[in-house]
């Protein structure tokens, strides 16, 4: 569905986007993370053929882009940033004159499409209210409706949450994977990790530009082959496993091992345990641990805390 080779964008002597290699499969959510500034939105222009890449390949629906654009663009929704509206228009209007304005869009079906797309997006009450009267989550659903009007194939949405109460997060996640059911590929681009874990089936992790990670997120949050135990008598366990402790921190230890053969050992020697599972990596220490400081962060001296861009690309891909 999406897949780039080597794209670059420079802005001058500041390289937006360096050299990343996305691949997304039809049928897939895939979660796009990335800090503020990280490149995320300049790589979504460059999708969509909105920004021209320095160097490098972009196809989407298996076609180049932006030359393949006018057959591409009619079965992708997009939303990117702030969506921008006639503010003395109702919302229903706004979304019938982007309907007309490029093709896949008939007339006949219009009015149905609208109505159905308002119900999607939970603003079925208000489509007559003029969007000027719209809050800023009201704003957002909108956009998502204009997204979703000609039923893509494709969806690639920029921050799609941003302004949105946490029950209204909920319910556009709950769209979101109902689409997806329905076999629509998302392409979802977002800093908030929460959003991304609870959605995702692939990730891939923006920092300063580089695409540091790639992968399905059942693989990168797979079990380490660990045991993570919690005692009220750690010291007796650490005499137990010996050698097989990896790390304490208090009552809580972490074994090398997996679970049922590290607990008959502590079973055999009456070592209390409250707790034990198998060590699982968050998605939260995936991703830090690929991207390193925050591309913002500035120490005392004025340096960006997180050094250099490294020369070789870290990454992680699945086929």
């Amino acid at each position: 569905m999406i897949r780039t080779r080597g794209v670059t964008k420079r802005f001058g002597r500041v390289t937006a986007v360096d050299d990343i290699d996305l691949d997304v499969q039809p049928g897939e959510i895939y979660g796009f993370l990335g800090a503020n500034g990280s490149g995320k939105t300049t790589t979504v222009r460059m999708l969509l053929g909105l920004v021209l890449p320095t160097a490098g390949e972009v196809e989407v629906l298996g076609e180049r882009m932006p030359r393949g654009g006018r057959r591409v663009l009619p079965r992708v929704g997009a939303l990117i940033e702030g969506p921008a509206f006639y503010g003395h228009l109702p919302g229903a209007e706004n979304l019938s004159l982007l309907d007309a304005s490029g093709p896949n869009g008939p007339r006949r079906t219009r009015r149905a499409r609208i109505a159905e797309v308002l119900e999607q997006v939970g603003l079925a009450g208000v489509g007559s209210r003029p969007v000027k009267g719209y809050s800023l989550g009201m704003r957002q659903r909108l956009g998502l409706a204009g997204a979703l009007l000609r039923r893509p194939e494709l969806l690639i949405l920029d921050e799609p949450t941003n302004g949105l109460d946490p029950q209204g997060i909920v319910e556009i996640r709950d769209l979101l994977l109902d689409l997806h059911r329905t076999g629509t590929t998302v392409f979802l681009s977002s800093h908030l990790l929460a959003e991304v874990e609870q959605l995702a089936t692939r990730v891939g992790v923006l920092s300063r530009g580089r695409l540091v990670l790639q992968d399905t997120f059942a693989t990168l949050t797979a079990p380490t082959g660990a045991t993570v135990i919690n005692s009220p008598d750690p010291d007796a366990a650490v005499r137990v496993l010996g050698g097989a402790v990896l790390s304490r921190d208090g009552e809580r230890l972490v074994v090398h091992g997996e679970p049922d053969a590290v607990n008959a050992r502590l079973v055999t020697a009456q070592v209390p345990v409250v707790e034990l599972v198998r060590q699982r990596p968050t998605l939260e220490e995936v991703v830090l641990a690929a991207a390193g400081p925050s591309a913002d962060r500035i120490d005392g001296s004025g340096v960006n805390a997180g050094g250099p861009r490294r020369g070789d690309q870290a990454r992680r891909a699945t086929g």
